[in-house]
Parts: structure tokens; sequence; C-alpha cells
């Protein structure tokens, strides 16, 4: 599971840093999650391919987490692309991207999903056969969602001693993967876990975009591997979090202290602050394992 951050500080883009967007690598599909303005610049740079991205996830209809998704839309078209592009976000999404394609006469060549989210409990939204997608839902100041991805547990993992002492033939190889206890020709079964390894561990990770401070997420993310979780501010500005209904970097490490996740990664800052150093050693007051997330930025779990 591959993380690269393509933006992750507050409000307006600058020339050195990027509003929201990233894209999450997992089981081998690209989830383009939010959509600010520079994403698809930002994907050039990072050299992502446009073409193995089939899913965005847009939290919510502030600009700096949307304001590139048509650009992005008019560049597939440019680009001659032809596969399926599903967009989730609030109700909304699907009237202001046809309004602009409509009145700049670009309509596109391949199809266009909108899944307009209106719920306020949270939902599957996006699953196959290797990855589940549910919303998290978040109090800010317009209708927002956070994402939770999931990987399904994968199949066991054949233990290739076992399996050729029994002189087990290939054709039950699948069989024996998917959990089946095997029956030799002699009549005696062979239990599946002396024929097999459990399957690797299925991974996780929340995105967490903008939100006051909110223990109602604990349950939805509890025990997640990865979790990201806005920072806009540090303690010293705690009342401008209130007042702009987002979070201070100890509250977000509160936030993965009680939800037990395995990591922390924070973004989402102010640009008011001299250093994102500031927001690690504010968090690690409280939870132990934080990582920065910048521009560029890529993490390996």
């Amino acid at each position: 599971m591959n993380l690269t951050i393509l933006g992750c500080y507050a409000a307006t883009p600058r020339t050195f840093t990027n509003p929201t967007s990233q894209v999450l690598e997992i089981r081998n599909r690209l989830f383009l999650i939010d959509c600010g303005e520079g994403t698809q610049v930002q994907l050039r740079k990072n050299k992502l391919k446009f073409s193995k991205i089939n899913h965005i996830f847009i939290s919510h209809l502030h600009g700096d987490h949307f304001y590139g998704l048509i650009g992005l839309i008019s560049t597939f078209m440019l680009l001659g692309r032809t596969a399926d592009l599903h967009i989730y976000g609030p109700k909304g999404i699907k009237e202001v991207i046809l309004l602009q394609l409509k009145l700049s006469n670009s309509y596109t060549a391949y199809n266009l999903y909108f899944h307009e989210l209106i719920s306020s409990e949270s939902e599957i939204i996006f699953e196959d056969e290797k990855v589940i997608v549910k919303t998290i839902p978040l109090k800010h100041r317009v209708y927002t969602n956070g994402f939770l991805f999931q990987e399904k547990i994968g199949d066991r993992k054949l233990d290739m001693n076992a399996v050729q002492n029994h002189k087990i033939e290939t054709c039950y190889y699948q069989k024996i993967k998917n959990g089946k206890d095997i029956e030799l020709e002699d009549g005696t079964l062979i239990p599946n876990e002396k024929l097999t390894f459990d399957p690797i561990p299925p991974k996780s990770y929340a995105f967490c975009s903008d939100t006051v401070y909110d223990e109602s997420i604990i349950p939805i993310i509890e025990n997640t591997d990865i979790l990201y979780h806005e920072s806009t501010f540090l303690e010293t500005e705690a009342h401008l979090s209130e007042k702009t209904m987002h979070t201070t970097a100890k509250q977000a490490a509160t936030i993965a202290l009680k939800a037990n996740v395995k990591q922390l990664i924070m973004g989402h800052y102010s640009t008011r602050y001299a250093s994102i150093e500031l927001f690690k050693e504010e968090a690690e007051t409280i939870f132990p394992n934080v990582l920065l997330s910048d521009d560029g930025k890529t993490f390996e779990f």
C-alpha cells in the first residue's frame, strides 16, 4: 500500500505548496483522494499514470479540495481516455462539473459517473473483489466525508512442501488457497491448515479531511493501520480551529490515540507557521507514531 501526497496545505496554493490531493495505491488500484488546484501538474511531477485512475473521491465542496477536478477531467478527454471515470462526492458535484463542461462545450468521450453522497451515516460507496471503501462522516462548515479504504482478506498461501509431499495435483491449488480441505485418492482428508499459511493481513487507510475535533468517528476508524487526519492549527490557535471547524495537531493525535491506530499522518497545515515540524512536536506529546505529509512525499506501508 503506497500513499503519494500531491498537496497537503490549507486554503490557497503557493509557488511551493499545493492544496489537498493524494493518490492511494492499494491492491494495484490507484484512487485519487481530493483534487485541489494543480493536481494534474503534481500527478505529472510524481510520474503517476493518469490512465490508472478510475475512481476519484472528493471530501467536500470547498475549493482547495476540488477546484482541480474539472481540469483533470478535461485533460483525460484531451488524452483520448476511453475508460469509465467514477467520481464520489457531495450532492452538487455533478451539477457544478456538468455546468462547466456544458458552457465550455467540452463533453467527454468517455463515460463519467457521479456518485453523490448525502448520508450522515457511514456507508459503503465502492466495493470490488479486493477493496472496500466506506465514508467517514465529518463535521465541517459544509457537508463533508472522509474515506476508509480497506483491503479484503486475500487467498491463503500454499505450503508447497506440504502440497508436494501429499502429491496433490496443481488443479487443486486454487481450491486449497480458497480454504478448502483436500481428500486424497485413498480417502485421507487433509485439513486446509496443514497445506497453507495464513494470508497477509489486510491493510487499511483512513482519510479524514477538514473537520472539527469529533470523537464520533472513532468507532469507524478504530484499529486502522494508517490515519491521515487534518491538523490545520497548533494549540496556540485553538480558538481559530473552533471558529473555522478545523482540528489542531494535538486534537488529531488524540483521535489517533483513542482510535488505537498504528500510524498517524498529519496534513492540511495552515501556512501561518514557520515549520511543519511544529505539528509533529505537538502531536507527539499525545501519540508516538506521527508522520508529516508534504507535497511530493510518498509513504510505503
